[in-house]
């Protein structure tokens, strides 16, 4: 068994409550698509790349883009659908590099195919953008080392998990999930701190991504 080493600072477990909202922007080609995408707010830009993740995490692993789907199965441009599609959001830090990599795709396309710049869908067909809100709370579980932090991890709510590990990174721009910055600075144990970090959390349910976390700190700890 690892030597214990205590947190100076315990990491403390947030929670979130999320609201989606509509806020009244519609696309109904891919001109007023692109427009669109390139102003709305960043809470736009996240609920349509992480919507699915968030509201059915128990049905799949794997997250549609709204805007691939949109693009491919109303607009009927597939091969657009497939390159937004494709765009592997694991690599991205911040709404903002997500935003310009979606725009410079949907650009690059219409370069290419200018004839589909003004392709259009019926009425009560457009794209509707929505935002999402999340307002955070902490809660009453608190770490002070990595068996704690594990015997957490087992017993806080999914959207706790999906705070720490999706949200903080990309939402709230710290470039990293929270337990990997938590465990390096704290604990001391780099190693599993880069373990952490190279996790692609995309690839897992919540309920799968919270087992594979218990997993990764225990076995740290044997």
């Amino acid at each position: 068994m690892a030597e214990t080493i205590k947190a100076i600072e315990p990491f403390r477990f947030y929670t979130r409550l999320h609201l989606s909202e509509l806020t009244g922007l519609k696309a109904a080609t891919l001109s007023e698509l692109l427009e669109l995408i390139k102003t709305v707010s960043g809470a736009s830009i996240y609920h349509h790349t992480h919507r699915f993740l968030q509201q059915h995490q128990h049905l799949s692993p794997e997250p549609p883009n709204d805007f691939a789907y949109w693009v491919s199965n109303v607009l009927g441009e597939r091969e657009l659908g497939e390159l937004l599609a494709s765009i592997d959001i694991i690599q991205f830090t911040s709404v903002r590099a997500l935003r310009e990599r979606i725009v410079t795709v949907i650009e690059e396309y219409l370069n290419k195919h200018p004839s589909s710049k003004n392709k259009f869908v019926n009425p009560g067909a457009e794209f509707h953008f929505i935002k999402s809100n999340s307002f955070i709370f902490p809660t009453n579980h608190v770490a002070g080392d990595l068996k704690g932090l594990a015997d957490n991890l087992r017993k806080v709510t999914i959207d706790s998990i999906y705070y720490h590990i999706f949200e903080a990174r990309l939402r709230l721009e710290k470039g990293e999930n929270d337990l990997s910055l938590w465990i390096e600075k704290e604990v001391g144990d780099k190693a599993l701190a880069e373990k952490l970090s190279r996790l692609d959390p995309y690839t897992f349910t919540l309920e799968a991504l919270r087992k594979k976390l218990v997993n990764l700190v225990e076995k740290s700890m044997s």
